[in-house]
């Protein structure tokens, strides 16, 4: 099972990442750039839970979803759990821990594991595997620069 850690700071508090991995509107995708609208659905929302649908298009790899639940629980930690995937096998996640640092910033450990089912899925794993979380790590920092502006 490819597995890697990596991790981003931002300027935010710890409550504003946070407010934005569980940000399930309409403008989810416009938040996260890596998420095609066509791709997004969601099924429920709850006090500590969600199940959302979330993919992207990639050229020459194709077409990446999941249904994944969303427990968030624990404030300082959200998780995402592969329900039903068409690259990745159920059971698979990705975890975001929240530490604040002195400067009132956050850190973000993130967590990445998944089984990957298919070819497309094996070879991105791999690459993702590779460049140690980078393409991971760049998704996030994307969504939290563009909060730090505004």
């Amino acid at each position: 099972m490819p597995q890697v850690d990596t991790a981003v700071e931002t300027s935010l508090p710890p409550e504003a990442v946070r407010e934005a991995l569980l940000d399930f509107t309409a403008r989810r995708p416009e938040l996260w750039p890596g998420i095609t609208p066509s791709l997004y659905e969601v099924y429920s929302v709850g006090e500590t839970s969600a199940v959302i649908k979330e993919g992207t298009k990639l050229p020459l790899l194709g077409m990446f979803w999941a249904r994944e639940r969303y427990d968030f629980s624990d404030p300082r930690r959200i998780r995402w759990t592969v329900e039903e995937s068409n690259f990745c096998a159920p059971g698979s996640f990705v975890e975001a821990t929240l530490h604040e640092a002195e400067d009132g910033g956050t850190r973000i450990d993130i967590h990445w594991e998944r089984t990957l089912t298919s070819l497309p899925g094996r070879v991105t794993g791999r690459m993702i595997v590779a460049a140690k979380g980078k393409p991971i790590a760049k998704s996030f920092e994307r969504t939290l620069r563009k909060l730090e502006r505004g």
